[in-house]
């Protein structure tokens, strides 16, 4: 098996922190791992921007879904300084593929773009 890239293996990691329920609920933590010009892509088609996408996961009124499980995980660097992962997620029956670009700054890599597109039946499953 081929070991990954070091820019790769950091950025899979914070990529898993962020699925992490505790790390959704803190806004602290949150704005520490999104760059400020982020955005997002949801499942619903909706687009975020930072702001908006922190306020949503730490309102006390938001319903937490609990942890997403992530598969199929997969990143290439596409140039220095810029990762771009790949994975699909599920919960509760609902799947989503995700695409995420990461971007390194002076404090480390920050996620720069999120898209998420719900699907039921994958064309590349071989199951």
């Amino acid at each position: 098996m081929t070991e990954l890239p070091h820019s790769v293996a950091e950025v899979i990691e914070n990529e898993l922190r962020l699925l992490d329920p505790e790390v959704r609920r803190s806004a602290p933590l949150l704005a520490t791992m999104l760059h400020p010009e982020f955005r997002e892509i949801g499942t619903s088609g909706r687009l975020w921007d930072r702001d908006m996408i922190v306020a949503e996961l730490t309102a006390e009124a938001t319903t937490r879904p609990g942890p997403l499980t992530a598969s199929r995980m997969a990143g290439v660097e596409l140039c220095p300084g810029l990762v771009h992962l790949t994975f699909d997620t599920e919960h509760k029956g609902r799947r989503a593929h995700r695409s995420s670009l990461w971007r390194q700054g002076d404090g480390g890599w920050l996620l720069y773009f999120h898209q998420a597109t719900p699907f039921s039946v994958d064309p590349f499953d071989e199951s």
